[in-house]
Formats: structure tokens, C-alpha cells, sequence
């Protein structure tokens, strides 16, 4: 079973705060486009908000078979909020992590990431024009190392702990390194 995890926690500051609920010019928001590419190839998903983020936590509730998790904790980094998704998924699930700032990666850039973790990979993930990408795949025999993850580092040290095992998936999808972390990265995207 591949659980998607979408991280929309994080509290947008160089963005100005509320970037996740800013329009595409597909007319959805940000945190609804990568909610939606990510369901379209895991089993579920577990979105993952800070508390008192009505905005982001209505818009994700709006859509179809997506879990919310409020992680009380966010404010002190994204491993709080990745071990607070991974406790609330099946025992049995593998993950696609995928960050909620990512509206462009295709569904089936995400396919490629979870066949690799079906098929036995430890860690996976997309590469671009020799650059790494999102989102990335975890195999479930890291469940407990990703349970007691604290920060800001997210899954980067256990990752860095076995990148002898990381498969990368080559693909030509540059989604997999955009994300809008500033204003002028949103006007980028509205072009």
C-alpha cells in the first residue's frame, strides 16, 4: 500500500504567508493542484496542516479521499510534521512525500516514484537535468526512523544514512524542481 504524504504545514514565511491557497492559472490553489497529482497515483493521502490554517485545511478537505492531520508541532519543523503523517497511516504503507508548494509534478512522474517503491527500492526519486526532485519515495522498513524525526531536516538524514540505496528515476518533468517559496516564484507560475 503506497501512502501519499502531503506536507502543507509549513508556515510560508518568505512567501508572506497563505501561498498555498494562492490561484493557478488552472484555477485551482496550489495546495489543491499538488494535492490532486498526488492522489491520482498513491492508494490515499494524508495531508498534513499547521493548526489555525482554516484556509488550507478547508480547501484539502474539500477534496475526495484525503485524510488531514493537524500537526501540532509544525511550527518547529517538517519532521514533525512527516512523523506526525507516518503515525497516522496504515502500519503496512510504503510513502510518496510529496511537499504542498509543488503544484506542476505530473501523476505520472509520481507513478514512476511509487512503481520503484513497489518494486523494492528503499529510497526513490525523480531526477531532472542530473538535478533531484520531489517528491520521494520511502519504503516502509523505515517507519520507525521516520516516527522519531524532529526539525527541519524532514527525511534528509535517513536518507543521507543509505543514498547508496536511492533510486533515481530519470524523467523530463521539470515539476519535480518547482516549488513557490516566494512571490516572484508564484508570478512565475501565472505566466
Amino acid at each position: 500500500m503506497i501512502t501519499g504524504i502531503l506536507l502543507a504545514a509549513g508556515a510560508g514565511k518568505r512567501f508572506g504567508g497563505g501561498k498555498l491557497k494562492q490561484v493557478l492559472p488552472n484555477g485551482l490553489a496550489i495546495c489543491v493542484a499538488s494535492a490532486r497529482n498526488l492522489a491520482a497515483a498513491v492508494d490515499h493521502v494524508i495531508a498534513v496542516v499547521r493548526p489555525g490554517d482554516n484556509a488550507t485545511y478547508s480547501l484539502l478537505a474539500a477534496e475526495r479521499n484525503i485524510k488531514i492531520v493537524v500537526c501540532e508541532r509544525a511550527e518547529e519543523g517538517m519532521g514533525h510534521s512527516l512523523a506526525a503523517a507516518v503515525a497516522a497511516s496504515p502500519p503496512n504503507s510504503h510513502w510518496v512525500i510529496a511537499l504542498g508548494d509543488m503544484p506542476l509534478i505530473r501523476p505520472k512522474t509520481i507513478g514512476g516514484v511509487v512503481a520503484a517503491i513497489e518494486q523494492g527500492a528503499a529510497f526513490a526519486m525523480p531526477q531532472h537535468n542530473a538535478e533531484r526532485g520531489h517528491p520521494v519515495g520511502i519504503h516502509s522498513r523505515f517507519r520507525k526512523d521516520l516516527l522519531v524525526l524532529q526539525g527541519d531536516a524532514g527525511a534528509r538524514a535517513i536518507i543521507a544514512l543509505h543514498k547508496s540505496d536511492v533510486q533515481l528515476i530519470h524523467t523530463e518533468d521539470p515539476g519535480v524542481l518547482i516549488d513557490v517559496d516566494t512571490v516572484a516564484d508564484y508570478q512565475n507560475l501565472s505566466r
